[in-house]
C-alpha cells in the first residue's frame, strides 16, 4: 500500500489520540492539583448536597467536570486515576449537572458523609414541615441553589394558598426570611392578594448578601410571580441583588427589614410569631431563612457598640481606619485582606487558634503577603476581650493583655446553625450520613 495511504489516514488519527492524551493528562494534573489543596486546608467534607461516583461505572470522560456550572472558577470535580471524584467538596454548592451530564449514571447527589451528618428537616412534597401549618423552603431543607430556592418559595406560598382558611381572623402566612425563597414567596403571596408579613433579621437577599463581593452567583432561568421569567444565568452578586432591589420597588412589596424572629408557638389553629419588635398571628408559617442561622456572637463587654458589625459590605467605607477583624475561616480572611487593601489605616486579624487550617489556600497566601508588607497584622491564638470607644483589648498566648487602637470590629465567627430553633417548633430533622 502506498505510504502516503497511511501518512493520510494516520496522521489524523495520531494528532486526535495526542490531543485526548494531552486533555486527559490536564484534566487528571488539575483535579490532582485541586484534591491536594483542598486536604491542605482541611476543606475535605461538601457543606450540603453533592454528588457520589460510583467507579465502577465510571469511565472516566470528564463530562461530569465540563458540565459543573462552578468552573472555572472552582474545580469542584476531577479526573483522578482514571475516574471522576469531588476533589474540592466545599466548594460544591449540589447544583445537579454532573448527574444530568454522566453517560453511564454513575453520579447519585446525597446529603452529608459519613464522618458528617447534615440535618435536614423532614418535609411532604409540598414542603410542609411535620407541623403542620408550618413550611420550608430553600437552602434550610438543603437546596442552596438560586433557582431552586425561587421555585420552592413560590410552590410552597402556592400551597400555603390553596389551604389556608377564609376568616380574615388572623394573617394568612408570616414569611420568615428574604433571601430568594422569601422573596419569591413575597411575591407570590402578593400577586395572590393575601394578608402576609415577611420578616428579615438582615437584609435583602439573604444567603446572596453574604456572598464576598464581586463573587458569581449561578442561576438559571426561572418565573417569578409579578416579574416574569427571571434569565440571569451568570451574574455578580451586586448585579443580582440590584435587581432585586429594583423588584422590590417595582412591586411594592413590603419586607419588615431588622426584624429578628424570636419565637414560632402555636395559638390554636394558627401560630403566634414573636419577633424583636411585634407578635403576629397567623394561620401559616413559611421558613425560609437558610442555614447559616443568627451570627455567632463573642459574648464580650462592648460588643453591642455601634462599630461591630457580623459582616464586610464594602471595605472602602474603612478606608483610614483602625480595623480588628475576628476568625479564621474564608470569610474572616478574605474581610481582613480586602480592607487592607482598600487602604486602612491598621488592619488586625486575630483568631483563636494556632493556623488558619479551615481557609483556602489563595485566602491564606494573600493574607500572609499582606502581612510581610506590613498592610496587615496577624494575632494567631488570641482572643478578643474587651471593645471600647476608641480600642480594643485583646489576649494572646499566656494571659498577655494588649491594647490595640481601634475605630471598627468585623467578626465573623460563623453563625448558629437553626436546628435548634426548628426543634423548638417541634419540627422533626433527620441527620443524613451520605443518603439522599
Amino acid at each position: 500500500m502506498d505510504p502516503l495511504i497511511y501518512l493520510f489516514y494516520g496522521l489524523p488519527t495520531l494528532l486526535i489520540l495526542g490531543w485526548f492524551i494531552y486533555r486527559r493528562r490536564r484534566l487528571e494534573r488539575q483535579g490532582v492539583e485541586a484534591a491536594h489543596e483542598a486536604r491542605a486546608a482541611g476543606l475535605h467534607e461538601p457543606p450540603s448536597l453533592h454528588p457520589v461516583i460510583d467507579p465502577a461505572r465510571c469511565i472516566g470522560c470528564g463530562s461530569c467536570v465540563k458540565a459543573c456550572p462552578e468552573e472555572p472558577e472552582h474545580h469542584v470535580l476531577g479526573i483522578v486515576g482514571g475516574r471522576a471524584h469531588l476533589v474540592s467538596p466545599a466548594d460544591c454548592i449540589g447544583h445537579g449537572a454532573c448527574r444530568a451530564a454522566c453517560p453511564t449514571e454513575a453520579i447519585s447527589l446525597v446529603f452529608g458523609t459519613e464522618r458528617r451528618g447534615v440535618d435536614i428537616p423532614m418535609l411532604t412534597p409540598r414542603f410542609e414541615s411535620s407541623v403542620p401549618g408550618i413550611f420550608v423552603a430553600g437552602e434550610l431543607g438543603g437546596m442552596g441553589l438560586i433557582r431552586n430556592a425561587l421555585e420552592q418559595g413560590r410552590q410552597a406560598m402556592e400551597a400555603i394558598h390553596a389551604g389556608r382558611p377564609r376568616d380574615g381572623q388572623r394573617l394568612d402566612v408570616v414569611i420568615v426570611g428574604a433571601g430568594p425563597a422569601g422573596f419569591a414567596a413575597s411575591l407570590t403571596a402578593l400577586a395572590r392578594h393575601m394578608r402576609c408579613v415577611t420578616l428579615e433579621q438582615d437584609s435583602l437577599g439573604g444567603c446572596v448578601y453574604q456572598y464576598p463581593r464581586g463573587k458569581l452567583v449561578m442561576t438559571a432561568p426561572v418565573n417569578v410571580p409579578l416579574l416574569g421569567k427571571v434569565n440571569l444565568r451568570q451574574t455578580s452578586k451586586e448585579a443580582l441583588l440590584q435587581f432585586w432591589e429594583e423588584a422590590e420597588r417595582k412591586t411594592g412589596v413590603k419586607i419588615n427589614y431588622r426584624e429578628r424572629v424570636e419565637q414560632v408557638v402555636r395559638d390554636g389553629n394558627g401560630f403566634i410569631v414573636k419577633t424583636s419588635r411585634a407578635e403576629y398571628r397567623t394561620h401559616s408559617v413559611l421558613l425560609a431563612i437558610g442555614r447559616r442561622g443568627t451570627p455567632r456572637k463573642l459574648g464580650v463587654p462592648g460588643e453591642d457598640l455601634p462599630k461591630v458589625v457580623y459582616r464586610l459590605i464594602e471595605p472602602e467605607q474603612y478606608s483610614g481606619q483602625h480595623v480588628v477583624v475576628v476568625g479564621g475561616g474564608d470569610s474572616a480572611l478574605e474581610a481582613a485582606a480586602s480592607v487592607a487593601e482598600a487602604g486602612s489605616a491598621s488592619v488586625v486579624l486575630s483568631y483563636r487558634g494556632a493556623a488558619f487550617d479551615r481557609a483556602k489556600p489563595r485566602n491564606r497566601e494573600r493574607v500572609s503577603a499582606l502581612a510581610g508588607v506590613g498592610q496587615l497584622r496577624v494575632l494567631l491564638s488570641s482572643n478578643l476581650k474587651q471593645i471600647a470607644d476608641g480600642a480594643v483589648a485583646i489576649e494572646q498566648t499566656g494571659g498577655r493583655l494588649i491594647k490595640v487602637r481601634n475605630d471598627a470590629v468585623i467578626v465573623n465567627a460563623g453563625g448558629v446553625l437553626p436546628t435548634e430553633f426548628l426543634r423548638t417548633m417541634g419540627i422533626s430533622v433527620e441527620t443524613k450520613y451520605g443518603t439522599a
